[in-house]
């Protein structure tokens, strides 16, 4: 199957079907963050986990276990969110050590899907911005056009997804902060109604207004 033309639904389908193994999907993705993202700059850390949680669906799937409804689908997520492990930065020095010991609940339930967390996504620091430009770790690019802002503050996010360095990623918005480099960067995204996701782990900006939630290429996935 063409991984950089499918849905994440294709996606899932193929590894559930043993068409496709998480293992080889994830690696598709790892090797094009490798050639692509040195221009890019949309991912800030990559997880040393990622292969060793597809190798463990692919057992699931081998034995017939239970998996979840996402099991495999390799997904980006915004350095906004916590994740046990791995580096949680908000793009700002200030955390450029902090580890969470904890998952926040948006990727505690995306784990329990069964999604393959690649890595965390760039963005402006604190999500304080609208073009992706304001980070400590550089800024991003469009991949449509590198000589153009990808859009913020989740322009990391948007850009990683556009490129098809991610089957699926995840932004934040307080003020238009996925909608806006989704339309950018050609991708769908979409602010839930506030409170309808949880913000437990997310690193706050504008408590009344955060919202977390999907980017993707096609409407069905987000």
């Amino acid at each position: 199957m063409d991984l950089l033309k499918s849905s994440f639904s294709e996606i899932k389908n193929a590894i559930q079907s043993k068409k496709l193994s998480a293992k080889e999907a994830t690696q598709f993705f790892l090797q094009r963050i490798e050639k692509i993202d040195k221009k890019l700059n949309s991912y800030i850390t990559l997880s040393t986990e990622a292969l060793n949680e597809a190798e463990a669906i692919d057992r699931k799937i081998a034995k017939n276990e239970e998996i979840g409804p996402l099991a495999g689908v390799p997904f980006g997520i915004k350095d906004m969110l916590c994740t046990k492990g791995i580096k949680t930065t908000a793009a700002s020095k200030m955390l450029e050590n902090f580890v969470p010991p904890y998952d926040s609940t948006v990727v505690s339930r995306l784990k329990k899907a069964g999604v393959v967390v690649l890595g965390k996504l760039n963005q402006d620091e604190f999500a304080m911005g609208s073009s992706s430009e304001n980070s400590f770790y550089g800024p991003v690019k469009n991949p449509w056009n590198l000589e153009c802002v990808p859009g913020g503050s989740s322009g990391g996010s948007a850009a990683a997804q556009a490129a098809r360095l991610a089957a699926g990623a995840i932004g934040t918005d307080t003020g238009g902060s996925m909608r806006q480099p989704a339309n950018f960067c050609g991708i769908v995204g979409v602010k839930p109604t506030y409170g309808r996701v949880s913000r437990y782990g997310i690193v706050a900006f504008a408590s009344s207004l955060d919202q977390i939630g999907p980017l993707a290429n096609y409407t069905a996935d987000v």
